[in-house]
């Protein structure tokens, strides 16, 4: 990577001359061609959902009006229907290093969420206590205390700085989320993976913000078990269904809750008794969403032959050029910076604070830039290295500028474009 396609490589200014060199120069340039995307809009939104990649429609048609409309029935095994989550499931695998017959997708996040918490608690019967962090995505927070109470175990929610050291002999799993949904800040995977084990506990990691942004290399670092989306980097589509991952290690073993027929040895065997299916299979439940498994499939096309350390540092040069511009073009206009600066301590988006949060990005979202709020003050930007470029980000940040500078109740574009709407 040349000096110049990272903002934060050189001293002085940041100008428009050097952002259109960093685009020039990007080696994942061509990516953004793998999206349809308004010709008006800059989106900086798809850590929330995910740009739409080419041939999805087409697909999902194709599934519509031939697989079910002619195929009918038939199409779960002439179509390919039936072993679907798990050929999906080996697409992801290597965007998280995994590998192909420990990632599944199946059911939501929060589902599989839970029932990788019952399984890893059940794994360790001596110990009962759960680590995780307060302010975590709420639904991790909740689904982790229902496993817990399934199994009379204890949930301890940590600020995130205390989890490592309170991970001791009585922890049985730690349960976190790699870069946190509020503020972008990235927990260090390897660290905290070993510490776990070095202690006898094991661990699962949410990766909603990673997979499709960064490598995570799950295999590398030993890690038991993994949940993720598929509609946020993964651009699988709004509700598009969720991944879970279990190393090899732990399958022969495993005990989920929810003991569904598609995950029965002999689905349709139609037994009274329940026997689990071998490997990652067992993680299913019923029957999956068909036309939004099959979108998925298709987006991940995106990601044929894409390097994820390239991606990666496309995701800090933009990131890292957003911030560098909001010190520069927005300092003393009320702005609050909450993602860490450090390089390898933040995710793929930047979070900043401002008492206005809500009529600001609803400007933006007028002049066409689309971001979006988490309560009370919090604006949110994702950055998605694969159709983001640098233009977009000095774009933004001028438009940002614009809007505080004028008096955000004061900008013409919102109030013109609420007039017609």
């Amino acid at each position: 990577m040349t000096a110049f396609t990272d903002p934060l490589a050189f001293d002085g200014p940041v100008t428009l001359a050097l952002v259109e060199q960093a685009d020039h120069a990007d080696p994942l340039a061509l990516l953004r061609e793998r999206f349809s995307l308004p010709a008006d809009v800059i989106y900086l939104d798809g850590n929330s959902l995910g740009a739409l990649p080419r041939g999805v429609a087409e697909q999902v048609q194709r599934a519509v009006v031939q697989q079910w409309g002619e195929g009918l029935i038939r199409s779960w095994n002439d179509a390919g229907w039936y072993p679907a989550p798990g050929r999906v499931g080996a697409r992801i695998a290597p965007l998280i290093g995994a590998q192909p017959d420990e990632v599944i997708v199946t059911d939501s996040t929060s589902l599989n969420l839970y029932k990788l918490v019952c399984a890893a608690l059940a794994l360790r019967p001596q110990r009962h206590r759960v680590l995780c962090e307060q302010g975590d995505f709420p639904t991790s927070l909740y689904m982790t205390r229902s496993a817990a109470r399934q199994a009379q175990a204890e949930v301890m929610a940590l600020n995130p700085e205390d989890v490592l050291d309170a991970i001791d002999e009585q922890v049985a799993v730690v349960v976190l989320t790699h870069v946190n949904y509020r503020t972008g800040r990235r927990h260090d995977l390897p660290v905290m993976t070993r510490r776990a084990h070095d202690m006898g506990a094991l661990v699962l990691w949410d990766l909603c913000h990673s997979a499709g942004a960064m490598p995570c290399d799950l295999g590398a670092h030993g890690v038991d078990f993994a949940v993720g989306c598929g509609y946020k980097f993964l651009n699988g589509g709004p509700g598009a269904p969720a991944f879970a991952m279990v190393a090899r290690r732990h399958q022969a073993g495993l005990s989920q809750p929810l003991t569904g027929w598609f995950s029965h040895a002999q689905p349709f065997a139609f037994e009274d008794e329940y026997q689990p299916a071998e490997g990652i299979a067992r993680l299913l439940v019923g029957t999956p969403p068909v036309l939004s498994l099959l979108a998925l499939e298709s987006a991940l096309q995106a990601f044929d032959e894409v390097d994820l350390q390239a991606l990666r540092r496309k995701s800090l040069s933009l990131t890292g050029l957003f911030m560098r511009l909001i010190d520069q073009e927005l300092g003393g206009l009320g702005f609050e910076m909450l993602t860490p600066r450090v390089a390898d301590s933040r995710g793929s988006q930047v979070s900043i604070a401002h008492p206005l949060a809500y009529p600001i990005m609803q400007a933006l979202i007028a002049r066409g830039v689309i971001g979006d709020v988490r309560e009370p003050n919090i604006l949110r930007f994702g950055f998605a290295p694969m159709y983001i470029r640098h233009l977009d980000v000095w774009r933004a940040v001028a438009h940002l500028k614009s809007i505080v500078q004028s008096g955000v109740h004061h900008d013409p574009i919102y109030h013109q474009r609420k007039a017609v709407t």
